[in-house]
């Protein structure tokens, strides 16, 4: 009885073995064609080749990528298998990729897992939005396939995905339609996939479902899929440099190819170039979105570490080295203490433990920049700079702060030029952070591209009127072009004033002064011909349970650990309160209501109009009173301020030049 199962047993395993291997194309000479086999280590791969021994030469070339030790992937690599044996590779990776086994296919994390079918419908589009079916063809949970078989040893997991590899190119390949090559061979998501594929290929390059056959198809299939994105690089912007930063590193990763030296040039030739243009002076990334700024970072320093890797890094010149500083720079200044910042244009709030890791790398770049040590060591080391308020004139972003721990008050204004795609017309919106709360979170952008319906929602997290800015009847901003005509700092006032030509014939100026590292007065002057209704604008988080006092133009936050701010219009004419439909969204495709509203009046005429706004964080259950009494020397028109602010009943005088 025990043989014949331990008979049936093998028998079931021979049967697996043939089945799984029936599919598998013969391997040729031409299966060889894209590998240098005169590179150093394949001599006897070269050697068996030369005999026309091709499946000994593949065997071998397999038993060479099982044992090769001088090539190094940041996360995954051959030989620390027993290393992870075992470990939990967290709730979200283990459910990508049980579901796969399943073909339960998770493409964008803003939404849930989709059933593409026992027989993958690759063409299977769910929700109408553009991102689903793009992201779809990063097959990103291939690689969590690949860290659950590392940690398990279960050969399901390469089995399936040996299989799904295989049906994605039978299904997808290039040419099929115009259709389907401008989703699945967008250059974007090419070059995602070649940038998942030397980890994923680590991962299961031990498993006996990893064959020599299927060795060839994968290294043939990483070819043509690399070679293909420089001959059809995007036109512009990060989708540019992501793709150039992922054939260098193709390049650096598989050096055994032929072309693996013209990737490499190419896309340090493409990024030497574009950080210059997408990249402004001060180090702030061209799309204006901190999300994407971020993204940049990153793009450019794993294209150095390839460079690295590949013994090339002197392709960078210096100056590439300095501008990734800069970047960095600008990320710590406009940054909460929380490891957020504002979610201004495309950006949503990240996990605080992801963006300690990227300083934490960026630290070891940079070893003598105390600030970056400060973010990497959560304030353990490091040293701060001996300033509090900075400015980024280039890019438009402007931080006032007291301090820098989680007790302080950050305001973050964005005032720039106009952007890419990913930046929104939302020119002096701002975000207030105090004593670790975030009061006035950005609108965000909830979603990116798809159907009319899709676009729609998108549409509005995109207007003027749900930032906190100035609108000429809730209309969006035509230009986005601000002008700096003011930034001085000192100990007891911060002041910027920029212009915007927002409008056909308005120019929106605004003005926000920090006084005594306490509180905020916002000067707004909308000047020019074009008549119509005005509404200065502002946004409360979502829990915020704010009092509209309308009788005195006030609103102010209830929360009960008495850490609240008081927004009121300090207007002597006539201005009206009026609450607005107010969203937020944290995450894609996640919305949440929250309160809103705007300081309204109407300009009837080419005069210059103008709001004075208080925005005053204070301790307590009870909204201060405040009001201001213009002196002798004040001049709202000239920008010459002469002001006495009275609180509950406590006088001081502010006086300021605005414009010079």
């Amino acid at each position: 009885m025990i043989n014949l199962k331990r008979t049936a047993a093998l028998f079931f395993m021979l049967m697996t073995f043939c089945l799984t291997h029936a599919q598998e194309a013969p391997i040729t000479k031409a299966s060889f064609d894209n590998i240098n086999l005169a590179y150093p280590g394949l001599e006897k791969v070269n050697k068996l080749f030369t005999e026309a021994k091709y499946d000994d030469a593949a065997k071998e070339l397999l038993t060479y990528y099982r044992n090769r030790k001088n090539i190094k992937h940041p996360d995954f690599n051959v030989g620390d298998e027993a290393r992870f044996r075992g470990k939990d590779i967290g709730k979200a990776n283990q459910e990508k990729a049980d579901n796969a086994l399943l073909h339960k296919f998770q493409p964008h994390k803003g939404y849930g897992f989709f059933d593409y079918g026992k027989d993958i419908d690759w063409d299977y589009w769910p929700i109408k939005d553009n991102e689903i079916r793009w992201q779809l063809h990063r097959v990103t949970w291939w690689q969590s396939m690949g860290m659950a078989y590392r940690v398990s040893g279960d050969e399901k997991y390469a089995k399936e995905w040996v299989f799904q590899f295989r049906d994605w190119e039978k299904k997808n390949y290039l040419g099929r339609s115009k259709g389907n090559d401008s989703i699945a061979w967008r250059p974007l998501e090419v070059s995602e996939r070649i940038q998942s594929f030397p980890g994923t290929f680590n991962l299961f390059v031990v498993s006996p479902n990893f064959t020599p056959a299927f060795l060839l198809e994968f290294l043939n299939s990483f070819n043509k899929q690399t070679a293909y994105i420089p001959k059809h690089y995007s036109k512009e912007g990060n989708h540019l440099l992501f793709e150039a930063q992922r054939v260098l590193s193709a390049g650096a990763f598989f050096p055994e190819f032929k072309q693996a030296e013209e990737w490499r040039k190419s896309g340090i030739e493409i990024l030497n170039r574009e950080i210059k243009l997408q990249v402004f002076a001060d180090g702030v990334q061209w799309e204006l979105s901190p999300t994407y700024h971020v993204g940049c970072i990153e793009i450019f320093t794993k294209a150095y570490n390839s460079a690295k890797m590949a013994g090339v890094e002197k392709e960078f010149p210096e100056s590439y080295i300095k501008t990734i500083e800069k970047m960095v720079y600008v990320t710590a200044n406009i940054s909460f203490p929380d490891y957020n910042y504002p979610m201004f244009g495309d950006t949503w709030v990240v996990d605080k433990k992801v963006r300690i890791k990227q300083f934490s790398s960026w630290s070891k770049m940079f070893p003598q920049d105390g600030l970056i040590e400060y973010y990497a060591t959560e304030g353990a080391s490091g040293k701060l700079p001996d300033y509090l308020s900075n400015a980024f004139p280039n890019g438009g972003f402007y931080t006032f702060r007291n301090g820098w721990d989680n007790k302080a008050t950050i305001l973050v204004l964005k005032a720039g030029p106009p952007a890419e795609f990913h930046a929104q017309p939302d020119n002096g919106t701002f975000e207030l952070w105090v004593k670790g709360r975030n009061f006035t979170p950005d609108s965000g952008c909830y979603i990116y591209s798809g159907d009319a319906e899709v676009t729609k929602m998108r549409n509005w997290f995109r207007q003027t009127r749900v930032h906190s800015t100035l609108t000429l009847d809730n209309q969006n901003m035509v230009i986005t072009k601000a002008e700096q005509k003011k930034w001085k700092t000192s100990k007891n006032l911060d002041i910027l004033t920029y212009t915007n030509p927002s409008y056909t014939s308005l120019n929106h100026e605004r003005s926000v002064l920090f006084i005594n590292e306490k509180y905020f007065i916002i000067i707004d002057k909308a000047i020019g011909k074009a008549t119509g209704n005005l509404g200065v604008h502002f946004q409360l988080k979502e829990d915020s349970k704010p009092v509209y006092d309308k009788a005195n133009n006030r609103v102010y936050t209830t929360y009960a650990d008495g850490n609240n701010l008081l927004i009121q219009s300090l207007n002597s004419d006539k201005v009206i309160l009026n609450e607005e439909e107010g969203k937020v969204s944290y995450s894609y495709a996640k919305e949440t209501a929250r309160p809103a509203f705007a300081f309204e009046k109407p300009k009837n005429d080419d005069k210059t109009q103008q709001f004075i706004s208080v925005v005053y964080p204070y301790d307590g259950n009870n909204a201060p009173e405040i009001s201001i009494k213009p002196n002798t020397g004040n001049d709202f028109e000239k920008g010459n301020i002469d002001l006495s602010i009275i609180v509950d009943g406590k006088k001081s005088d502010l006086k300021a030049s605005l414009n010079d």
